[in-house]
């Protein structure tokens, strides 16, 4: 079972706008904030660069790293764990190979998605909220479409999708476990101070 401290505030990188040091200094300093974990999610960086960027994480946060949608990359670096999405390989899968111990995070954001959670440890459930930060996020499901999922999956679950320092303490009225964000932390020019607001908003 997965420690559920591990999930209360999962930082999601953007891109390496500011060059992989960069990229590594705005995890350390989210992760110095309070972010429990970073979920790296670099979609358009190939997987020889990925791992390399996995592996300096892993080195240098001091929380949990896993890798979104790459498990091989994820094993390959040495990282906590993966978090896939509804067309990637089934945690199932995923579960057989991977190393003991080792964390799967699932994407669901609506009933037919919820039959891909099966061997999962937790599920990112949203968007919560409306966001801008993932073209492909869909309609906002708010605190009763988020309710009705997490039951359904049976997993810890994580609110993704605009979730705030404002509004954080929505989804944990609902039930959740903790919350994930992207723009939230890395598309702030205070990474730190940032995952502070949302530590306080959330409790520790």
């Amino acid at each position: 079972m997965i420690d559920l401290s591990t999930i209360r505030l999962i930082a999601i990188t953007d891109h390496i706008r500011d060059g992989q040091t960069g990229l590594i200094a705005r995890a350390s300093a989210a992760a110095r904030g309070g972010a429990s974990c970073i979920q790296l999610r670099l979609k358009d960086v190939s997987a020889r660069d990925l791992v390399g960027v996995a592996r300096e994480l892993v080195r240098s946060v001091g929380v949990p790293v896993i890798v979104n949608d790459r498990a091989d990359v994820a094993i390959a670096a040495g990282a906590a764990g993966v978090h896939l999405g509804a067309d990637d390989v089934p945690p199932s899968a995923i579960r057989r190979v991977a190393p003991e111990g080792f964390i799967i995070g699932i994407s669901v954001g609506n009933d037919a998605e919820v039959a891909n959670s099966a061997g999962a440890d937790y599920a990112g459930i949203g968007p919560f909220f409306a966001t801008g930060s993932k073209s492909d996020a869909g309609q906002a499901i708010g605190a009763e479409g988020f309710s009705r999922l997490a039951a359904l999956a049976g997993l810890p679950a994580v609110a993704v999708g605009g979730v705030t320092a404002e509004n954080a303490a929505i989804p944990m009225a609902a039930g959740a476990a903790g919350i994930a964000v992207i723009s939230g932390v890395f598309g702030s020019s205070d990474p730190a101070a940032a995952a502070r607001r949302l530590r306080s908003a959330i409790g520790k």
